[in-house]
């Protein structure tokens, strides 16, 4: 049976700490029609997209730390995003901060959702692989403290969904050839990966290049070994800024692309339209396209 999907990248750039969530919805919700004026089933935004990243400071007051969590979703302030899927038909993959309490225990957790074109939310995945350290370094000119504010979560699931097996990760999950494995063994035909990326590297930046050849290498790595392709635009806004990204990675290893302003037609079956944007954080999200394409059997 022939199968097709368009996905867009939804590329944020920065958002500062000062930003509300009203704005940065806005944002989502404008990256979101073009997406569906390009043709788009599903758009992919980046890890924690609801806030600023977060860890890359020291906080010491829980109140101002649990700020940046959402404690339901969709809620007041993410409704809308949930309805603009559902008026225009449109499914999205968001990351966010999680707060939630389990057997009256509070947890904290950096999760990603899959939401389909109802607006309903198939499935939830929180990330394993936690980078940086729990404790502040003071040396550093900014922290990665991902260890102090989140607890990992426990395993990678797949979930049928937009007519395939979907898979979910978070940004340093892509390294590790677990992740890739794990979902490959239960048939996973599309992963979803968002992410936050530092494109310079302060103590060391020699090793700036190597980071962005690794970036690259992990993913390919993975989809090689087990029989899927993938395809990433990350959106640096200075080469002392983190990026903010998005990555979707789909099956079958011998995907064609063309950097076309817009959606083409192809011969085959998946289809992923990469979206990027360059505009700064004042300036409105703007998308541009290419596709990449492959035959899936069944």
């Amino acid at each position: 049976m022939a199968r097709s999907v368009t996905i867009a990248a939804g590329q944020l750039g920065p958002i500062a700490r000062t930003a509300s969530r009203t704005e940065v919805v806005a944002r989502l919700m404008a990256l979101m029609r073009e997406a569906k004026a390009c043709g788009c089933d599903l758009i992919v935004y980046p890890e924690l997209a609801l806030t600023t990243f977060f860890p890359r400071w020291y906080f010491e007051d829980q109140a101002e730390i649990d700020s940046f969590f959402e404690r339901e979703m969709p809620g007041p302030e993410t409704r809308a995003l949930f309805d603009l899927a559902r008026e225009i038909g449109i499914g999205f993959y968001l990351g966010y901060a999680e707060l939630t309490v389990e057997a009256d225990v509070v947890r904290r957790y950096n999760t990603s959702i899959l939401v389909d074109k109802s607006g309903a939310i198939v499935s939830k995945y929180r990330k394993v692989h936690l980078p940086g350290h729990a404790e502040p370094e003071p040396w550093r000119k900014f922290q990665h403290l991902e260890k102090r504010y989140f607890e990992p979560g426990s395993g990678f699931g797949v979930t049928e969904a937009f007519g395939g097996v979907m898979g979910m990760a978070i940004c340093n999950d892509r390294r590790w050839s677990e992740t890739y494995r794990v979902v490959g063994l239960q048939g996973v035909e599309m992963v979803l990966i968002g992410y936050n990326t530092p494109v310079h590297n302060p103590p060391a930046p020699e090793h700036d290049d190597l980071s962005l050849f690794h970036n690259h290498l992990v993913m390919q790595a993975g989809a090689y070994q087990n029989g899927t392709s993938w395809s990433a635009s990350p959106r640096p806004a200075s080469r002392r800024a983190w990026i903010t990204s998005a990555a979707a990675a789909s099956s079958r290893p011998r995907a064609r692309s063309s950097r076309d302003a817009r959606p083409r037609a192809t011969r085959s079956r998946w289809r992923a339209a990469i979206s990027t944007s360059a505009t700064p954080t004042s300036a409105p999200p703007s998308i541009s396209t290419f596709t990449a394409s492959r035959r899936l059997m069944g």
